[in-house]
């Protein structure tokens, strides 16, 4: 698209610390760096760059209609909150927030909700709690989805106290739990610190509860949500969230309780209350999807059982089912755990593996694996060396701390300073640091 080609010369002309200008942009300087003329184009922008997970940017953007001395709408701050949600930018979504009462335009219950979520994927309950209470100061009723987001929000922190708390007033106000209510019991648990030693058995009876759901979603509600392309899962921060839109069997949304029970005892390596899920999950009636094997197989290799990790893998292979590239990305990283031989031979005969199936790397999945692999300290740095190869000949560039990381760990190495190799991946790191700094002032 023309416009976000032109926003890659990102903005010399921004200078943020001006604070909100509304005063026009010389002509010729204006017609250099114009991609947006209208509150309606500038919207698409943002909506562009939000699904590119460029949300950095959008602070640039709304300086530049404040530059431009275009007036953002109710619509346009929406947008601009539910970019620095989907990129957990907290800062980013109270500045929004400020900048919105300041022109005169409440908060309504939606945006709202995006921001209690942005709290919760940023592990700010506090901040969470402060927007409900700043709701009922401004007598905006809050809904089912703004106490079920608060739930999740104080569960990312593990304030078990507080989760109960609004558990209670739900229930006061007339409110059933739904499976997103029970996810949020569950993460609290799992998130608690220190965790006691109830946590897996109260994990497990959670999921047994939670078969009696009942739904709390408000039509209205919704509506807005899929307005602005947010799922549940995405709103309530559910691990799921990032997998919604997938097909070929990825993800039943039926067990959604499942999937973060799973993912629970993945993060918690309990391989024994895993298998307690699993038998759970058979006596229903029901399969593993994809995301539940990912988890079996996470919660396999980071306990140090490797070779049941890779017979689930090689079993859902054989099964028929079609391959996905997550599960060998999972088997890979799990496989690196603690950079034993074994793990990293498996590791890259995997990646060989997925590589001749015609399974390519995107820039997240491969800048998660080379920040693992870079983390090598003996050994030939094959993994690390493959990985960066992979992406290179795709002309990818991982993010910075994974280019850093396998920077460091070259430099580690009896390599000479001419080495195209570590030649190549310093100037992809200045590369990147300009990128995400832009060009010195």
């Amino acid at each position: 698209m023309k416009i976000l080609q032109s926003i890659n010369g990102y903005r010399n002309s921004l200078l943020r610390a001006v604070g909100r200008r509304y005063y026009a942009a010389q002509t010729e300087a204006y017609l250099k760096r114009n991609y947006a003329n209208n509150v309606s184009e500038y919207n698409t922008v943002i909506g562009s760059l939000t699904a590119q997970r460029r949300h950095f940017l959008l602070r640039d953007v709304y300086d530049d209609m404040m530059l431009d001395g275009v007036q953002p709408t109710r619509d346009v701050f929406h947008s601009l909150i539910v970019g620095t949600m989907k990129g957990a930018r907290l800062q980013d979504a109270f500045f929004f927030r400020d900048e919105m009462k300041a022109m005169g335009l409440l908060p309504d219950v939606a945006l709202c909700n995006f921001l209690i979520s942005t709290c919760g994927k940023c592990k700010n309950s506090e901040y969470a709690i402060h927007i409900l209470e700043e709701m009922k100061r401004n007598e905006v009723k809050p809904t089912g989805q703004t106490y079920i987001c608060l739930l999740n929000a104080c569960a990312a922190t593990g304030r078990l106290d507080r989760v109960y708390a609004i558990v209670r007033d739900m229930t006061a106000a007339g409110l059933g739990l739904n499976k997103f209510c029970y996810a949020g019991l569950i993460a609290a648990h799992k998130n608690r610190t220190p965790l006691t030693d109830d946590t897996a058995s109260k994990i497990v009876e959670l999921v047994e509860q939670s078969k009696g759901w009942s739904s709390v979603e408000t039509p209205s509600g919704m509506a807005e949500n899929v307005m602005m392309g947010v799922s549940d899962e995405e709103l309530y921060n559910i691990p799921t969230a990032e997998f919604v839109h997938r097909r070929g069997g990825f993800l039943n949304r039926q067990l959604t309780v499942y999937h973060v029970g799973f993912h629970a005892f993945a993060d918690l390596r309990n391989v024994e209350s895993m298998d307690t899920l699993l038998g759970m999950l058979e006596k229903d009636n029901k399969t593993p999807d994809v995301f539940i094997t990912m988890q079996i197989m996470r919660c396999c290799l980071h306990s140090g059982d490797i070779d049941r990790g890779v017979k689930v893998f090689e079993n859902y292979m054989n099964s028929g089912k079609p391959p996905m590239i997550e599960l060998y990305v999972t088997l890979a990283e799990g496989a690196m755990a603690g950079h034993t031989s074994k793990g990293m031979q498996i590791a890259q005969e995997t990646l060989v593996n997925m590589n001749s199936r015609n399974f390519f790397l995107n820039q997240k999945m491969g800048s998660d694996l080379l920040l693992v692999a870079a983390g090598e300290k003996t050994g030939g740095y094959t993994t690390a060396n493959y990985l960066w190869d992979l992406m290179h000949a795709r002309n990818i560039i991982p993010s910075l701390p994974a280019v850093e990381a396998y920077l460091d760990g070259l430099k580690e190495r009896d390599i000479p300073e001419d080495d195209p190799r570590l030649l190549l991946v310093s100037r992809a790191r200045e590369k990147r640091l300009f990128s995400r700094f832009g060009p010195s002032a």
